[in-house]
C-alpha cells in the first residue's frame, strides 16, 4: 500500500473495527479489502470505501456488521454461511459488495440460496421493466439516440403484455377476451343439432372450410376471431425485444395450436376440393377444428389465476412427477394383486371385470382418486379388503405432495398479485396525469 502510514489497517464495517497489518492487506481473500493494498491516493481509496480517517488510518464501509462478522468467519476458518434470521438475497447481495459468490457458501446453504433465488427471479426479472429506467425523472435531458423509439417498442410492449399497465391495455384485454369468449360460444353451439348443417351434406363436407361455409353466420365469426388473433400474435411478436424467447414461451405456442388449425383446414381444403379419394381428411379437419379449445387458455394473459396455476406447475414439476410416481407405482401393485384375487385364483368365482392386469387398473385409479364409478368392483372378501387398502392409500399418497404444491401455489399467488397491483399504480399515475 502508498497510500497511508502506520503499521496496521483498521477497518470500520458498520461500527465494528477490525485491525490488520499492512502485509495481510496484500492477498487478503476478500477481493475489495484486498484492492486497498494498490490504492495511491485518497480518492482511489474513496473508490473502495466510504470514508477514510488518515489520521487514525481508519477505512469506514457503510455496510451491514454482522453479515461482515460471517464473512471474516470464512475469511478466519474457511466456512460461509448465513445469518440467521437474516434474508438470504441480503446476504448474498454483502457477498458479491466483498467479492464473493454463491460457491463460497456451504453446500446446505447454496441450496437454500438457489431455492430462493428460483422463488423470486421471474418476480425480479418481470417486476423491472427496462423501459422505465429511460423514462424516469434520472433519465430526462440525457436519452440517448433512438431512446424514443425504444420507449415506444416498449410502451406497446407493456400494452401487450400487461393488461394493468395502462388504460389502452385493459381496452385491448378486454376486447381480447370477448374475442375468445364469442369463439368459445360458436364452437359450442356448432354441436348443438340446431346449428349443424342440413342433413344431405356428407360429414366431409360438413368439416370443409368451402365458400358456403364461409358464408354462414358462424363461419363469418369465426374469420373475424381469428383475424384478430393472428393480428395480436403478429404484432406482439414485432414488439417483442427477443424474438427467440418469444417463440419458447408457452402461451405463445397456445397461441399458435390455436391458430394455425384454421389456416390449414382452409389450404387442404384449396387442395383437396372435391375430391373424394380425399374425403377421409374430414376426420383430420374435424380434429383441427376442435383444436380452437385452445383459446380459453389465453385468458390465462388476463386472469391472475390461470397465472397462478401455471406458475405454480412450472415451479412444482418436480412434486408433480413424484405424485405421478405414487399413482404408478401403487396402480402396479394394487391391479396385480386384484386381479390375482378377482379371476386368477380358481376359487370357483372369477369376476370378468378383471381379466386382466391393464383392465383392474382402472379400478385402482378410480378408487385411489375417490371418484368411485362402480362400474366395477371386487366381489370376493379378500378382493373387497384390498379395495379399501387401496381406497385408503390413495388418499395418503395423494396428501403427500399436497402441502409442497399449495405452498407454492400461494406464493406465486402473491407475488402475481403484487406485480399486478405495481402495474395498478402506473396506471392510475397515468390516468391521474
Amino acid at each position: 500500500m502508498n497510500f497511508g502510514r502506520g503499521p496496521s489497517v483498521v477497518l470500520n464495517v458498520g461500527g465494528t473495527r477490525y485491525s490488520f497489518s499492512r502485509e495481510v492487506l496484500k492477498d487478503f481473500p476478500l477481493r475489495r479489502v484486498s484492492r486497498l493494498h494498490g490504492c495511491l491516493s485518497e480518492q482511489d481509496v474513496l473508490e473502495v470505501c466510504d470514508d477514510y480517517d488518515r489520521e487514525r488510518n481508519e477505512y469506514f464501509f457503510d455496510r451491514h456488521s454482522e453479515a461482515f462478522g460471517f464473512i471474516m468467519l470464512y475469511v478466519r476458518h474457511g466456512h460461509l454461511r448465513f445469518v440467521p434470521h437474516m434474508c438470504e438475497l441480503s446476504f448474498y447481495n454483502e457477498m458479491i459488495y466483498w467479492g464473493l459468490e454463491g460457491s463460497h457458501l456451504d453446500y446446505c446453504c447454496q441450496r437454500r440460496l438457489d431455492d430462493r433465488m428460483s422463488e423470486t427471479c421471474t418476480y425480479y426479472a418481470a417486476d423491472e421493466p427496462p423501459g422505465e429506467l429511460a423514462g424516469g425523472p434520472e433519465g430526462k435531458g440525457r436519452r440517448p439516440p433512438g431512446a424514443e423509439g425504444g420507449k415506444w417498442l416498449e410502451r406497446m410492449r407493456r400494452t401487450f403484455e400487461e393488461p394493468t399497465s395502462s388504460v389502452a391495455a385493459q381496452v385491448l384485454a378486454t376486447v381480447s377476451i370477448l374475442f375468445v369468449i364469442v369463439s368459445m360460444v360458436v364452437l359450442c353451439a356448432s354441436t348443438l343439432p340446431e346449428w349443424r348443417a342440413p342433413e344431405n351434406r356428407s360429414v366431409e363436407e360438413q368439416s370443409r372450410y368451402t365458400a358456403e361455409s364461409v358464408r354462414e353466420p358462424s363461419g363469418i365469426i369465426e374469420a373475424i376471431c381469428i383475424g384478430w388473433f393472428t393480428a395480436e400474435c403478429i404484432v406482439r411478436f414485432i414488439v417483442s425485444k427477443n424474438k427467440c424467447e418469444f417463440v419458447r414461451r408457452p402461451l405463445n405456442i397456445i397461441d399458435l395450436l390455436a391458430i394455425t388449425p384454421y389456416y390449414i383446414s382452409v389450404l387442404m381444403t384449396v387442395f383437396t376440393g372435391e375430391n373424394s379419394q380425399l374425403q377421409r381428411a374430414g376426420v383430420t379437419l374435424r380434429v383441427l377444428r376442435m383444436m380452437r379449445i385452445f383459446w380459453v387458455i389465453k385468458l390465462a394473459r388476463h386472469f391472475i389465476g390461470l397465472q397462478t396455476l401455471g406458475l405454480t406447475l412450472k415451479r412444482c414439476y418436480r412434486e408433480m412427477v413424484m405424485l405421478l410416481v405414487f399413482i404408478c407405482v401403487a396402480m402396479a401393485i394394487f391391479s396385480a394383486l386384484s386381479q390375482l384375487l378377482e379371476n386368477g385364483l380358481d376359487l370357483g368365482t372369477k369376476n370378468k371385470d378383471y381379466a386382466s392386469i391393464p383392465a383392474a387398473c382402472w379400478w385402482v385409479i378410480i378408487s385411489m382418486t375417490t371418484v368411485g364409478y362402480g362400474d366395477m368392483c371386487p366381489i370376493t372378501v379378500p378382493g373387497r379388503i384390498l379395495g379399501g387398502i387401496c381406497v385408503v392409500s390413495g388418499i395418503v399418497l395423494l396428501a403427500l405432495p399436497i402441502t409442497f404444491i399449495y405452498h407454492s401455489f400461494v406464493q406465486c399467488y402473491h407475488e402475481l398479485k403484487f406485480r399486478s397491483a405495481r402495474y395498478s399504480r402506473s396506471l392510475s399515475a397515468e390516468f391521474l396525469n
